[in-house]
């Protein structure tokens, strides 16, 4: 409590100077270094990396608030007069030692290693509803998806009810964009798989190549075997009113050993299955003559209540003031870990001090154009998440339990990350074609000389990977965003080795080169286009052509 008391205080040094948003001659050294402030002490090493549940957390939540409150925003937490709204996670994980599952056939019982470590075969998750031990039939349900739109559906004439569905987790050739990352997502497919009366689901993880690699030389003295990792904590929301996989009594994933051995008695084999899928083929779709049998034993390691720090910008029309549009970024990091190169320390100073640090100045310039007469019509909601680091939690739980009314949310402007590590002259906007949102980012981009791009590596799935896809499972419009680049550019080559060597790295700091000025001016950008968003006339909308048009909550 001392470090969080002394790391709050500290916090009211930095600039909090309000500017206006459209000089006539922006000076962006000037904005860069305001905006930098708040990297340098949301990322400091005083902080701890700002894991949920540490002082250093706690100290950044002080932060957000103190810049929220001196720049005028509105409490619009939980509480009448708070910015805090806390959000309930339990750390929970599977107790190997009491739990166990197991095939049987007859009177043969085929048992899997739930040890974690190389000899591993099934690993559960805890994060599924308790209940008795499951003892249920088996199915092999291929991609198991129903996406009608894709004219797919693996569960078309099928009896689920009361089974435990198996299926190969990897998306079918003919399902592009970020649908081939979203349908896959556990809540999305478990919605689907829960409406059809399954009870559990077992995924089959797609095999990994196999590098080629050289024997190594016989050491003459064996080294003594590495202890086996400690199962792996989970946090879940302890709201069940927030839960995305209500029902599930069973969770699991087959490791290749695992998948042999289940489809040993079948006539198919996790070769077959992957070779078709590698084809872009249809896969078999076939009963498993089984039963699965399991005690799953979760165990409870602690309960935290990290804050969403949430403030308020009132709209100026009388009427549309009641609807909010969402400017959004995660406030905490990874914490204290595993030493690279002798340094402990998480920062995360990309990812994601430099969001918090744009959400704060997005609120500075439009609170100066709301003081000047010009403030946006819509409401604005600006948000320093918890938990995107432990599964995008606060997110979720704000999007399904928002301070305000959900049905009056219109978008979600979200940044994780977005780099700004050269100047802005393309700017990637992830979900880009899917809302009338993109329409409004081309035309700010437009106003900026600044280029717009669709995502240019899909297959990273960055447009459900953050915050703003609990936005999109409420039906929400949402756009996030990354400096882009052109192929064999410098910029290309900066942007991959970042990923490559400083994502989720101690190098996440602030001895990396960062190009502020281009910071402020896509924070400015930011500003312009929440602005356009909520004052036109029209709420935001899906494209009718986009999947994400279909979800209704």
């Amino acid at each position: 409590m001392k470090l969080s008391l002394r790391l709050a205080t500290a916090a009211t040094l930095l600039p909090i100077t309000l500017s206006a948003q459209s000089p006539a001659t922006p000076d962006w050294d000037a904005r860069g270094k305001v905006w930098f402030a708040h990297v340098q002490y949301l990322a400091s090493d005083d902080l701890q990396g700002r894991r949920p549940g540490t002082p250093g957390y706690d100290a950044a939540v002080a932060y957000v608030q103190q810049q929220f409150q001196a720049i005028g925003l509105k409490p619009a937490g939980l509480a009448a007069g708070s910015y805090l709204q806390p959000v309930p996670l339990d750390q929970v994980a599977i107790d190997v030692e009491k739990s166990s599952a197991s095939l049987v056939s007859g009177t043969t019982t085929t048992p899997f290693d739930l040890s974690p470590g190389k000899s591993n075969e099934l690993t559960l998750s805890p994060h599924v509803t308790a209940g008795a031990p499951i003892n249920a039939p088996l199915v092999f349900i291929g991609y198991g998806l129903n996406l009608p739109t894709k004219h797919l559906n693996n569960l078309a004439d099928l009896d689920l009810k009361g089974k435990v569905v198996v299926f190969y987790n990897a998306p079918p050739a003919n399902i592009l964009g970020p649908l081939r990352a979203y349908s896959r997502i556990g809540g999305v497919r478990w919605k689907a798989l829960q409406a059809a009366g399954a009870i559990g689901m077992i995924a089959i993880t797609p095999p990994r190549p196999t590098p080629a690699t050289t024997p190594a030389a016989t050491p003459a003295t064996p080294a003594a075997p590495a202890a086996p990792p400690a199962p792996r904590a989970t946090y879940v929301i302890s709201d069940p009113v927030v839960d995305n996989l209500p029902g599930l009594r069973l969770s699991a994933t087959l490791s290749n050993v695992g998948a042999d051995k289940l489809f040993a008695n079948t006539g198919h084999s996790l070769a077959e299955i992957k070779a078709l899928a590698d084809e872009g083929k249809p896969l078999p779709i076939f009963p498993i003559a089984a039963t699965f049998q399991a005690t799953v034993t979760i165990k409870h390691i602690a309960h935290i209540d990290p804050p969403n720090v949430v403030g308020l910008l009132e709209g100026s029309d009388n009427k549309l003031k009641h609807e909010y549009l969402v400017i959004s970024a995660h406030l905490d990091h990874l914490g204290v870990g595993r030493a690279v190169n002798g340094d402990t320390i998480y920062n995360g100073a990309m990812d994601n001090a430099s969001g918090i640090a744009s959400v704060i100045e997005v609120a500075k310039l439009l609170t100066a154009e709301r003081a000047a007469g010009r403030g946006p019509k819509r409401s604005i909601l600006f948000i320093a998440l918890a938990g995107e680091e432990l599964g995008e939690l606060g997110s979720q739980y704000f999007a399904t339990k928002p301070t305000v009314k959900k049905s009056d949310v219109v978008a979600d402007l979200n940044m994780d990350m977005y780099l700004p590590l050269f100047p802005l002259k393309y700017l990637e906007i992830q979900g880009l074609g899917e809302s009338t949102l993109g329409n409004d980012a081309r035309a700010i981009c437009q106003l900026n000389d600044v280029e717009p791009q669709f995502d240019k590596q899909p297959d990273e799935n960055r447009f459900i990977r953050s915050d703003q896809v609990n936005f999109v499972n409420q039906g929400i419009p949402a756009l996030a965003f990354k400096f882009g680049w052109t192929p064999d550019s410098p910029e290309m080559k900066t942007f991959n080795e970042w990923v490559k060597v400083r994502y989720h790295q101690p190098s996440d700091d602030l001895q990396q080169p960062i190009d502020k000025v281009a910071a402020a001016q896509f924070t400015n950008l930011l500003s312009q286009l929440t602005t356009r968003v909520a004052n036109a006339p029209q709420r935001p909308t899906w494209y009718p052509e986009s999947f994400f048009s279909t979800i209704t909550k």
